[in-house]
């Protein structure tokens, strides 16, 4: 339909959403788009010649118009009204003329669409619509030089006028569910405030370089990925990764490019443009996602194929049975055009690829990115999730999880002596403490005589108080102590928790314990998670007593301690000869193997890191509660899926031995026009009921 549309890569045309045909010679694609076009990473160019969505219904009006004169001179107003058009010189020819024009200029289209599909000999709707419409152009071309009053020019006007309006119908349709590309290079400024030689000038966006330094002011689009050299304000990250709350951007933060800045200004440096950005990264992954198949879409292209042929051949047997049954050639005829008008297998050709291509997006905007069509449709299919601890179910950074206070001590006053202390030291734990006192807004003290004290821990004065802050070895520096360890440290340390004494002047003031702290998100993706029927298990290097707290902690079916990087496939591997389908949840690194053994994989996508090649699907928020997102849009899309194969191909079942006229005896007879009119619809029906996906919460 659209021969000057290209992609360096199988597809499907943006503008109707019919398969991309190969080229004999496969052109080189040009790598100089990849940042032009609003920052767009897989640009294209559009050349459609006068077969945009607009020339279709330019088209529709001037067939439409040319019409309404070959009905009016036509043998239906005498078949229904008993009267006739007044006749002038040359009318007899007017259908000829104007049915001409009709076919050339508005059908012509559809004749080289069929062209396309025959030189790449992958024959479907425009191939059965070109027949169809050229059988009753030459016969009722025939017709007129042989002097007999038997044509058909009113129905091939009504067909290519009904065919035209159907197209630019479903069109809109199909525009509107794959813009998924459009509306990420739309979050792109158009140029960008770069300081240079102290001074501010505005630059088109593609002149941008790494390195520069760019002014991003109040309620503007940050232009680049970069990193953060001066100023504080909250951006708006949603359209790009999901997450609805503004992120605190200061010194230091990186940030991404086409998110939205709010009320502070920023100077950000340049640290990655073009095709390496972040963006850039998501509309790759998008558009790999649309230009692979899924197993039903695959099944649909090839059904679609076969549909063809049998229609062509149910046209030309149906030809063949009412001409040899004395039926005449003009009834034949038109029995075949409408045959293969109500086969047109375009419902069935858009029924996968719309909801598809919907569906990515509809991920994209829920924080996960589908890099692979057959990941998301198995994993309506899992089983059992495992996940990889450290980074996916805890933070994977060190904490404080509890303060408990000897008798008489307060546990802000076990934070502040310890992190006082610890403010000095570069340790790890020390760190955390110090962290944490800063998060609950808790002052330090200025302390005198900081001393390391080698695997022990660390001792200062504090407003004249000997302090000392470490683990049990510390406990040798006050070997006079008789305080008894409360039971719920003994607890935590018997969890592979790291118990943190705080001591003033020879007294045990207090316990801090440390931890992977579990994030709460955790809690709401498992309870999920089994809500939908599906099982956990957890994976991790920690020991025996950290894996069981956590995995009791959120409830998790099984788990698998002490297990190195390089055996977490051979975990996977044990859950499937269970029988189990198996998704898994890593980082995308050491995970690797696990995550390629697993008939799912989801890689955290944390930060810019979105080209994670082990995997089917990326969270990018590194939010485990977008795991049962997952499996929800994947039932709803499997869903849409089935019901547009039944609605594509269960309607001609009963349609096309009508329209060959197997009722005719009953006075059932389905016109041309009318086989137009029906497959138009049903290719509108599977358009439409695609685009209610895009209204579903996940």
């Amino acid at each position: 339909m659209h021969p000057e549309v290209k992609s360096d890569k199988p597809g499907h045309c943006p503008e109707c959403g019919m398969n991309l045909v190969p080229e004999k010679k496969k052109k080189e694609f040009n790598k100089s788009r990849l940042y032009n076009n609003r920052g767009s990473s897989m640009a294209k160019p559009s050349g459609h010649a006068g077969h945009k969505t607009s020339s279709f219904l330019g088209k529709f009006w001037i067939s439409l118009i040319l019409t309404i004169p070959i009905l009016a001179y036509s043998d239906l107003p005498e078949a229904l009204f008993s009267w006739q058009f007044p006749a002038f010189v040359g009318s007899r020819y007017l259908a000829l003329i104007l049915g001409s024009i009709v076919f050339f200029y508005s059908g012509w289209v559809f004749l080289m669409g069929a062209w396309h599909e025959l030189r790449a000999r992958l024959p479907g709707m425009m191939t059965l619509i070109a027949i169809a419409v050229s059988a009753a152009y030459f016969f009722s071309v025939g017709s007129v030089i042989s002097g007999s009053e038997h044509t058909l020019f009113w129905e091939l006007a009504t067909l290519i006028t009904i065919m035209l309006l159907g197209h630019y119908i479903e069109m809109k349709s199909v525009q509107s569910a794959q813009g998924a590309l459009k509306e990420l290079s739309k979050l792109l400024p158009d140029m960008a405030e770069v300081l240079r030689g102290g001074n501010s000038i505005s630059i088109p966006l593609a002149e941008l370089k790494v390195g520069d330094v760019v002014f991003v002011r109040p309620g503007a689009k940050i232009p680049a990925d970069g990193k953060v050299v001066e100023g504080k304000s909250e951006v708006n990250e949603s359209a790009v990764t999901g997450e609805s709350k503004p992120i605190l951007k200061s010194e230091g933060s990186e940030v991404i490019a086409g998110t939205l800045n709010a009320d502070g200004s920023l100077k950000i440096q340049v640290t990655k443009i073009g095709e390496h950005t972040f963006l850039a990264g998501v509309m790759k992954l998008v558009q790999e996602a649309q230009s692979s198949k899924s197993r039903l879409q695959v099944l649909s292209d090839r059904a679609a194929f076969y549909l063809t042929l049998i229609a062509i051949t149910v046209g030309v047997i149906t030809f063949a049975a009412w001409l040899s049954g004395g039926s005449g050639a003009s009834f034949a005829i038109e029995r075949l055009v409408a045959v293969l008008v109500i086969a047109c297998p375009h419902a069935l050709g858009l029924a996968v690829p719309l909801i598809a291509s919907i569906s990515t997006t509809l991920a994209a905007k829920n924080g996960f990115l589908v890099k692979q069509r057959m990941a998301l449709e198995s994993a309506r299919n899992i089983d059992i999730i495992l996940f990889d601890k450290t980074g996916t179910l805890t933070t994977g950074e060190y904490g404080v999880e509890k303060v408990v206070a000897a008798p008489n001590q307060k546990e802000s006053d076990v934070i502040q002596l310890a992190a006082s202390v610890d403010s000095h030291s570069e340790h790890f734990v020390s760190k955390a403490i110090v962290r944490y006192a800063k998060d609950k807004n808790i002052p330090l003290l200025p302390i005198e005589d900081f001393k390391r004290i080698s695997g022990k821990g660390v001792s200062a004065s504090v407003q004249g108080k000997r302090i000392l802050a470490g683990g049990e070895a510390i406990l040798s520096e006050i070997p006079n102590s008789k305080f008894q360890t409360p039971k719920e440290i003994g607890l935590s340390a018997g969890q592979g928790k790291t118990i943190i004494y705080a001591i003033a002047d020879e007294n045990i003031i207090g316990f801090i314990v440390l931890g992977d702290i579990i994030r709460n998100e955790s809690r709401e993706a498992i309870a999920g998670l089994k809500a939908m029927g599906i099982k956990t298990a957890m994976v991790t290097g920690d020991s025996e007593e950290v894996a069981k707290w956590v995995a009791d902690e959120l409830e998790i079916d099984e788990y698998f301690a002490r297990v190195l990087p390089g055996e977490k496939s051979e975990k996977v591997k044990l859950l499937q000869s269970k029988g189990l389908k198996v998704a898994m949840v890593g980082d995308g690194i050491n995970d690797a193997p696990a995550l390629t053994q697993a008939d799912l994989g989801i890689a955290i996508g944390a930060g810019t890191n979105v080209a994670v090649e082990s995997a089917g699907i990326i969270l990018v928020r590194n939010d485990p509660r977008d795991i049962p997102k997952i499996i929800k849009l994947s039932r709803l899309t499997y869903a849409k899926m089935i019901q547009n194969l039944w609605w594509a191909t269960g309607y001609n079942i009963i349609a096309m031995p009508l329209a060959a006229g197997v009722l005719v005896s009953y006075g059932i007879l389905l016109q041309p026009a009318v086989s137009a009119v029906l497959m138009s619809l049903s290719t509108v029906i599977v358009s439409v009921n695609a685009v209610l996906l895009k209204r579903r919460v996940l």
